[in-house]
């Protein structure tokens, strides 16, 4: 098995220099009070194409030979990789095609066409995506870019943790990073433990697929998978066994993030950062903000963010999750008599605790239990759940039965 090194990426560093952008290194505040560490981010969502993608898909399609080149390049992505394939082959000036899911991001899908690659959607993950790569590459001779268990891409990958190394003058503890199929962080792992064994490498991924956790956990490649996530840059069923004897040696833990607690990191990195961040990216944020990992004081931590690519319907979706999981939005059903006022006065309850009404809709058509009787739904902006127990009382008090959904 090709084995990634020190000096590959060094290589990498220089093959890629003038394509990939020195993404910036910032502090985040609140992070920092929150946690009493000095909590930094790898701002990857800031690279070109959006991901740190970019970086391991030149370095590869920079290996190629011409004969490699003429028959062009496939590739199979969640939707980052493919921009990155399709940017770098365009610049080579050679042909892309790119399988991705089927319910990939439509930002993603879109931003891989604007680059010139042809784009074939397949299946609901990134392996039946795979799959699909596999089988076209068989029949057009195309040259196969994984986007994950390649020495090429790893290397290209490994340059984050050269440029983590080099902005802090060495000055990191701790480095946690996303995790998929593993290419993103078997390179940082392996730059940064090569400058300093004593860094420590944190992996991150979502509990609906926590492959390379379950891998580390059994010692051999495992796949799993639960559920969809919103971290769709990291819904890989199955890592890589190149990916996999590289992270079994060089990270230190792998830990798992729930939904709900990626949504709300997305949220704090809008609020607290300003930066966007698509679910991938946001996994490091909710390593610290679950208290998942909690690091010492003044511990030097760097979270990668490594992607930006998030459709603007699922970021208004992910959104509402948030916001309903701090306490401030709350959805109700209010079944109410069918009479003058009663509406008003449910609406009046609302407005004295401070409440904002978002939106309102009201049956008075409905059968069944329903009959002599109205039922409402709402969706109402709130400040905290102190807010929410006051509403609640009040409804109570005023004999108005509502459910909060």
């Amino acid at each position: 098995m090709d084995q990634v090194t020190l000096n590959d990426i060094k290589k990498a560093q220089e093959v890629i220099k003038d394509v990939v952008l020195r993404t910036d290194m910032l502090e985040n505040v609140r992070l920092s009070e929150q946690t009493g560490a000095k909590v930094f981010y790898k701002c990857e969502n800031l690279q070109r194409t959006g991901s740190f993608k970019i970086r391991g898909a030149c370095n590869k399609i920079a290996s190629l030979t011409e004969e490699e080149k003429a028959h062009g390049v496939i590739a199979s992505s969640a939707g980052n990789h493919a921009q990155g394939v399709a940017l770098g082959a365009r610049n080579a000036g050679i042909k892309a095609t790119i399988c991705m899911p089927a319910n990939a991001p439509v930002s993603k899908v879109a931003a891989t066409k604007s680059y010139g690659a042809e784009v074939v959607l397949h299946g609901n993950v990134y392996d039946d995506a795979h799959d699909k790569a596999i089988e076209i590459q068989a029949q057009t001779g195309a040259t196969f870019l994984d986007p994950f268990n390649d020495k090429f891409v790893i290397a290209g990958q490994g340059t984050i943790g050269l440029e983590i190394f080099e902005q802090r003058n060495g000055e990191v503890d701790t480095v946690i990073v996303p995790i998929g199929g593993g290419g993103i962080i078997a390179g940082i792992a392996t730059a940064l433990k090569g400058l300093n064994p004593n860094i420590k490498i944190i992996g991150v991924q979502t509990c609906n697929i926590p492959s390379m956790k379950a891998s580390f956990e059994n010692g051999k490649v495992t796949s799993a998978f639960n559920d969809v996530t919103i971290a769709d840059g990291i819904a890989v069923k199955t890592p890589g066994d190149l990916t996999f004897d590289i992270i079994s040696k060089n990270v230190d833990e792998i830990i798992t993030v729930t939904e709900e607690e990626i949504a709300e990191a997305i949220l704090f990195m809008l609020e607290n950062q300003k930066l966007v961040s698509e679910g991938a990216g946001a996994v490091s944020t909710a390593a610290l903000l679950s208290g998942k990992y909690v690091p010492k004081k003044d511990e030097k931590v760097v979270c990668v963010v490594s992607g930006g690519n998030i459709d603007i319907n699922t970021l208004y979706r992910i959104m509402s999750v948030a916001l309903k999981k701090q306490g401030r939005r709350i959805s109700i059903v209010a079944e109410l008599p069918d009479v003058p006022g009663s509406l008003a006065k449910l609406v009046s309850i609302i407005a004295e605790n401070g409440a904002n009404i978002l939106n309102i809709t009201q049956d008075k058509l409905a059968s069944g239990r329903f009959t002599k009787k109205q039922m409402v739904e709402a969706t109402i902006e709130t400040v905290d759940f102190d807010q929410i127990n006051r509403i609640k009382s009040a409804f109570i008090e005023s004999g108005i039965k509502v459910d909060i959904i």
